[in-house]
């Protein structure tokens, strides 16, 4: 329903750039001034404008993923527009009704079309280079390394290196190309353990590039205990409008491709449950907080998790959403590990998200317990990342 209800906002966003953008092209040369050169641009802005739509609407197709990525591209891009342009328009009304009546040299070149073509020009290229290094930069997986010590005895272990993964997004946006840059870096660490922290998938198992390709990647993840997962939000089957979700009230599930993926993979996917490796150490995978997915109607509490533990061993938990530190360090865990937030993934997101969570990435020591969160190696949406990375994170454990 709210996809419904701000459609109407979306379209005149669009309408306003549109008409921005047609006053600013004609101005600079007269060829954009002939009414069938504007209406072919009008016609080409309004297939990228609707890309979102026949998107959703287009069977799985060759044509789908190809509309599916316009979109996303053209999300990033509306966005940084409309902040460019609104900036520009704001600062001219600002600038120009005050000097309305001042007779002033450069009054007519400033507020004429010589001024319009200007600042045109300069929104242009800031939208067209924020653009292209969101692009590149979304593409650039790095390392951010964390030292940790954590003091209760782990067996015969001194040390743990444990690599935290999330949000891949494995669809539309994120292929085997991604993998393969993020396997490699992973497998440079040299990992004791590999865990991954849900919205391993964007919603559709059909909008896997290649299944099998991309399950013979992951299964090249080297690791001495394995790869572990928890499931997220987006571990779940249904179609979405500009990140918009729809299916009713329905309970929403994991599609059993995905769950046969990820054992091809040879990742073991902990629904609310825990394993104790090599009586060393506990891991426990909490169901997503919003979606528990499959079988599980409500997730256990933190205290629930611990409950059956000898917690003089470490404890180490896989949540995909930072939430409820306080009762997961209460409950024993020595160290939460998540992704979900992206960091915002995009200028202004990476600033308005640390309203949202205690912590919203990088590294909060609660009480006793250690709270990482990681940005994700991938992306929802808008095909970019501006002000944010796209990253692992190679944790190292000391014990006592």
């Amino acid at each position: 329903m709210v996809a419904i209800y701000l459609a109407p906002v979306y379209l005149l966003v669009c309408v306003y750039i549109l008409l921005r953008g047609l006053h600013w092209i004609q101005v600079l040369h007269a060829v954009f001034q002939n009414v069938w050169v504007c209406r072919g641009i009008g016609l080409i802005y309004l297939f990228v404008v609707f890309s979102i739509l026949i998107a959703f609407m287009a069977p799985a197709s060759g044509f789908r993923r190809f509309m599916k990525l316009l979109s996303n591209y053209w999300l990033g891009v509306l966005m940084y527009t409309i902040m460019t342009v609104g900036i520009a328009d704001v600062l001219r009304l600002l600038l120009k009704y005050p000097l309305k009546n001042l007779n002033f040299p450069g009054r007519t070149l400033l507020f004429g079309n010589v001024g319009t073509a200007v600042v045109g020009i300069i929104c242009a290229v800031i939208i067209t280079m924020v653009s292209i290094y969101g692009v590149i930069n979304a593409g650039n997986i790095q390392t951010t390394k964390y030292d940790i010590s954590i003091d209760k005895k782990a067996g015969k272990l001194d040390s743990l290196n444990v690599v935290l993964i999330a949000d891949l997004h494995l669809g539309y946006n994120i292929g085997c190309r991604q993998m393969e840059q993020m396997v490699e870096k992973i497998n440079a660490q040299d990992p004791d353990l590999v865990v991954v922290a849900g919205d391993i998938f964007d919603n559709e198992y059909e909008a896997l590039e290649d299944p099998d390709r991309l399950a013979e990647i992951l299964r090249g993840i080297q690791s001495k205990y394995g790869v572990y997962a928890c499931y997220g939000n987006h571990d779940i089957q249904e179609k979405i409008l500009a990140g918009f979700t729809f299916g009713g009230k329905e309970k929403k599930e994991s599609s059993v491709k995905m769950d046969e993926f990820l054992e091809k993979a040879g990742i073991t996917l902990l629904r609310d449950e825990y394993v104790l490796i090599d009586d060393s150490f506990y891991l426990y995978g909490r169901p997503d907080y919003e979606r528990p997915g499959r079988g599980i109607d409500e997730r256990k509490s933190a205290q629930e998790i611990t409950a059956d533990m000898d917690l003089s061993l470490p404890v180490l938990v896989i949540d995909h959403e930072p939430g409820e530190l306080q009762e997961l360090a209460d409950a024993g865990v020595d160290a939460d590990l998540c992704g979900h937030t992206h960091d915002g993934q995009l200028f202004l997101g990476n600033l308005t998200i640390k309203l949202m969570w205690e912590n919203a990435c990088g590294y909060l020591k609660k009480g006793d317990m250690h709270s990482i969160v990681t940005s994700g190696v991938g992306l929802f949406g808008p095909n970019m990342r501006v002000g944010t990375k796209s990253e692992i994170c190679d944790i190292m454990m000391h014990f006592k």
